[in-house]
């Protein structure tokens, strides 16, 4: 492995190559997404199987995944601080496809849910690292862009688990019980965990064709940090991290609830198949959110370079609020063409903060203990965001509403509640985040 002082190139983001570096990390997150959001378009027929309510599917698609998703990000970015990146990352892929594909031979509610927290233990590795890499290849001035482009991978694969998914899952539907063998009969939804997590396995092989950067801001003899000393630095400036990471959480839970129940929105307000929910949704948020994540970071780049050190934590103040009004339509009784845009245009505000809320993270920490502090940021943002937001989302129409057919109420009820506070969580740190990244500019 590679130790953290030692960088294989001394590389800026002068020419293609670091270019193509964000494009296989962009490929690792789209493989990354369409295994964890293919859940999405599930629910139905895992419900039947296993005989659960939208709760207990919602611990499925959020908690089981999101808490070890989280718990291992420390300590797997703690040895990307130390080690190779590339190389955790590989592993990473390689672990999250294998348990993908476990999900298809679940026999038991339980089953599924251990094989979705061994998804979340592999997906752990991918993104401290690569911001990491990202951050070490590309100058302040371009990162947003480097970072958005990176993060299009979510919505790439998010709406590929839903466009591919969904063809995937007519054609497995319509042959109906496989034998497996040994492994006994497969239905439908198994079949469609095993074709979607099989080919993650090339992507771990594709990393290898990237090099270690050397690591900015380290001299020769410098050694990666104890996570100690990063909650001691944490510690230090409470206010700006937590205030960030907190309002980003907040924030995260009406992200993550778009996009776990967007395919079920459709089909349970508009009567939609489920095929041809998945394809619209599918490409609603390949469109609308990689427009998002673009557009977030070209402002976030351009205000940045305009020396104003808080450009990114603006820029997602400003989505906010704009995203609020149109996730509060979804729980109108309206058209499904307006329900259809009120999605397009939420998920466009919503994925500003995609490439770039983490970016904030990291440019307050310093470059020994980047990986852990954005470890520390995801761990946060998916506890509560993807850990509780479907969950509060499924609990409203489970015990408030009592109504499937009350899902789009219950998204803007919970959104109603969480976008407000989670803009007066972000605003009331921003003064305190601008210091920080100040003193982090001048060391460089």
């Amino acid at each position: 492995m590679v130790h953290a002082t030692r960088g294989e190139n001394t590389t800026s983001d002068n020419g293609v190559y670091p270019w193509y570096v964000v494009i296989v990390l962009m490929l690792a997150q789209t493989f990354s997404f369409i295994d964890r959001m293919i859940m999405g378009l599930l629910v139905q027929p895992i419900r039947t199987a296993f005989d659960i309510s939208d709760t207990q599917f919602s611990l499925l698609a959020g908690f089981a995944f999101a808490v070890f998703y989280a718990v291992m990000g420390i300590p797997l970015a703690r040895i990307a601080d130390a080690h190779s990146r590339r190389g955790l990352i590989a592993a990473g892929i390689a672990l999250w496809s294998v348990m993908t594909a476990l999900c298809g031979l679940a026999k038991s509610y339980w089953w599924l849910f251990l094989a979705r927290v061994g998804v979340g233990v592999g997906e752990a590795a991918l993104s401290p690292a690569a911001y990491s890499l990202i951050n070490d290849y590309f100058s302040k001035a371009s990162l947003a862009r480097a970072l958005s482009v990176y993060t299009i991978g979510i919505t790439l694969g998010s709406g590929l688990a839903y466009m591919v998914g969904g063809q995937v899952i007519a054609w497995a539907e319509s042959v109906g019980e496989v034998d497996f063998g040994m492994l006994g009969f497969l239905e439908g939804w198994q079949l469609t965990f095993l074709m979607v997590g099989v080919p993650g396995l090339l992507v771990a092989g594709l990393m290898f064709t990237i090099k270690e950067p050397a690591r900015k801001g380290l001299s020769q003899a410098s050694q990666g940090v104890s996570i100690g000393e990063t909650l001691r630095y944490l510690g230090e400036h409470k206010k700006a991290f937590l205030t960030h990471m907190l309002g980003m959480a907040i924030f995260i839970m009406v992200v993550y609830s778009l996009n776990v129940w967007g395919p079920s929105y459709l089909i349970r307000t508009f009567n939609m198949a489920r095929t041809d929910a998945g394809l619209s949704f599918g490409a609603i948020i390949m469109v609308s959110g990689t427009a998002g994540l673009l557009t977030g970071g070209y402002f976030a780049d351009k205000r940045f370079s305009r020396g104003e050190p808080i450009a990114y934590s603006r820029v997602i103040l400003v989505s906010i609020m704009c995203a609020l009004p149109f996730i509060l339509l979804l729980g109108a009784d309206i058209p499904r063409w307006l329900g259809m845009s009120s999605l397009f245009i939420a998920l466009f505000f919503s994925s500003f903060q995609g490439g770039i809320a983490a970016g904030v993270v990291s440019l307050m920490a310093p470059a020994t203990m980047r990986s852990q502090l954005v470890a520390i940021h995801f761990l946060l943002s998916n506890l509560l965001g993807l850990g509780l937001g479907p969950t509060v989302v499924a609990a409203i129409t489970d015990y408030v509403f009592r109504s499937d057919v009350a899902l789009g109420q219950s998204i803007a009820l919970s959104a109603c509640i969480m976008c407000p506070l989670a803009f007066i969580v972000l605003r009331s740190g921003t003064n305190e985040v601008e210091r920080i990244i100040k003193i982090r500019m001048a060391e460089i």
